[in-house]
């Protein structure tokens, strides 16, 4: 499976100067757990970078700027990549969210989440294409006896 094919393309994202109480309403809102930030994909900002960087520090989130906290060196993936391939390279590079890039423009965002959901789905079509072709088998011995 290509990564095409599973990547999120509506991507949400964040100025670098926005504040990260401006950031956080707008993952809030959208029920999503990062935003890229976009100024040719200068950075992410994750509900960890908030958490570690921001409410355990005791910062302001109005005064902090999105730039301050956000994880700068992004690791990427492409849209001709293999799932397998962009599960490797996330687990090497120990990230949880992959921006998808073609090219230099950003085309979409793949998760942890949405490759184990994709596997699930692909695990339980397995598993019902498995079972049809036993029940085919079971009704094939019955109808020679």
């Amino acid at each position: 499976m290509k990564i095409r094919e599973l990547m999120v393309e509506n991507i949400i994202s964040v100025p670098s100067n926005a504040s990260v109480h401006e950031a956080v309403r707008l993952m809030d809102k959208n029920k999503i757990g990062c935003l890229l930030v976009v100024d040719c994909i200068s950075g992410i900002l994750t509900e960890r970078d908030v958490l570690e960087r921001i409410v355990e520090k005791g910062k302001n989130p109005k005064e902090t700027k999105v730039s301050d906290i956000m994880t700068k060196h992004v690791t990427v993936g492409t849209p001709d990549m293999e799932l397998v391939d962009a599960m490797q390279l996330m687990f090497e590079k120990n990230v949880k969210k992959l921006p998808i890039v073609e090219g230099s423009k950003l085309v979409g965002l793949v998760t942890m989440t949405d490759i184990a959901c994709a596997r699930a789905r692909k695990m339980e079509t397995l598993k019902r294409i498995r079972k049809e072709r036993m029940r085919k088998k079971v009704d094939k011995l019955l109808m020679k006896t």
